[in-house]
């Protein structure tokens, strides 16, 4: 698992973990059942804190991502189609409000945002 870590990123390192890990899970390259790295292998591989890849750990487990086993270590969770599509619906959704937040700033009005997204979705789809 090749994670890369942004220290100018303003995202906690935790969460730049988590979200790497949620990216690869969702896109295929981690699936169900694969294990993950024990935390404090994860830790000395990044060159960080046990506590912060304990933090994106719990996180993922929180979100239902992975599973941990006593003793064993933590797996990819089973996920279903509804559970995939809703995450990919919230990650949609908090792109496209940092989209319209710099229309606004651009001053584009409505009409010309729709356009857009229309414009290039429509490529997406040929």
């Amino acid at each position: 698992m090749n994670i890369i870590l942004r220290n100018t990123s303003n995202q906690p390192i935790y969460e730049q973990i988590t979200t790497q890990i949620k990216q690869a899970i969702l896109a295929d390259t981690l699936q169900q059942g694969d294990a993950l790295p024990s935390i404090r292998m994860l830790a000395k591989d990044l060159k960080i804190s046990v506590m912060t890849t304990k933090r994106a750990y719990a996180d993922l487990e929180r979100d239902g991502f992975i599973e941990t086993v006593a003793g064993k270590g933590s797996f990819v969770s089973a996920r279903n189609k509804d559970f995939i599509r809703e995450e990919h619906y919230r990650q949609v959704e908090q792109h496209l409000q940092q989209a319209i937040e710099l229309a606004k700033l651009a001053n584009f009005t409505q009409d010309e945002f729709f356009d857009l997204v229309t414009t290039l979705y429509e490529e997406e789809q040929q």
